[in-house]
């Protein structure tokens, strides 16, 4: 949701400021396909760099994980049978369900009841970056057809009402996927994308009018 949120945004900013000084049907179109592909490319590899560096993280955690399992077994075993004493189990049921899960998987237990992964859980770059990719362009391209695709005297309308509606769609659902009330962030969504939209069609106006664009 965020990333079709920022495509949405991106990208029908990015084509109302445009529409503001012409009504060039290429123009906008290569306005708003550069917007497209540039901010997906952007997306995808901010994603990947940023999901990487956890990548590189979480292998490092399970790799200092195994050698502790290797060099101090006793050790290791101890702070098992801790941790679930911690979580309410009397001592002796700790230790029971720490020496039964070692017995079956130790860096597994290890892993899940100290950080809350396991080997196969380590996160994808590539993946994050092509379902952020794919989210952005998704989202930027409704934007782009709303503008595109209405006569030239009504776009600019047609554009605002079809982005803040699809604003509001997607700030409710990520409301309502985090188990929140939906309201608030509706409307937060909404009004952060009709300041954009108007602060930017301004803006080309005003460039459209002078003569600049």
């Amino acid at each position: 949701m965020l990333g079709a949120n920022d495509g949405i945004v991106s990208v029908a900013s990015l084509v109302v400021g445009v529409a503001g000084a012409t009504t060039d049907s290429a123009t906008l179109l290569a306005a708003g396909v550069a917007g497209l592909v540039g901010g997906a490319i952007s997306m995808a590899l901010g994603e990947y760099v940023s999901v990487s560096s956890q990548r590189d993280s979480q292998r490092a955690l399970i790799e200092k994980e195994r050698g502790e399992l290797a060099d101090n077994p006793a050790t290791e075993l101890e702070e098992l049978a801790s941790i679930y004493q911690a979580k309410g189990l009397s001592p002796a049921t700790a230790r029971l369900v720490a020496e039964e899960l070692t017995a079956h998987d130790p860096l597994t237990a290890h892993l899940e009841a100290e950080l809350g992964i396991t080997e196969n859980q380590v996160v994808s770059p590539w993946a994050a970056a092509g379902a952020s990719a794919l989210a952005f362009a998704l989202g930027a391209l409704l934007p782009l057809l709303a503008i595109l695709l209405p006569p030239p005297e009504i776009r600019v309308p047609v554009a605002f009402a079809v982005v803040l509606l699809a604003l509001a769609l997607t700030g409710f659902l990520s409301a309502r996927i985090g188990g929140n009330p939906a309201l608030r962030p509706t409307i937060r969504v909404v009004l952060g994308g009709a300041i954009a939209l108007v602060v930017t069609f301004a803006i080309g106006t005003l460039l459209g009018t002078s003569g600049v664009a």
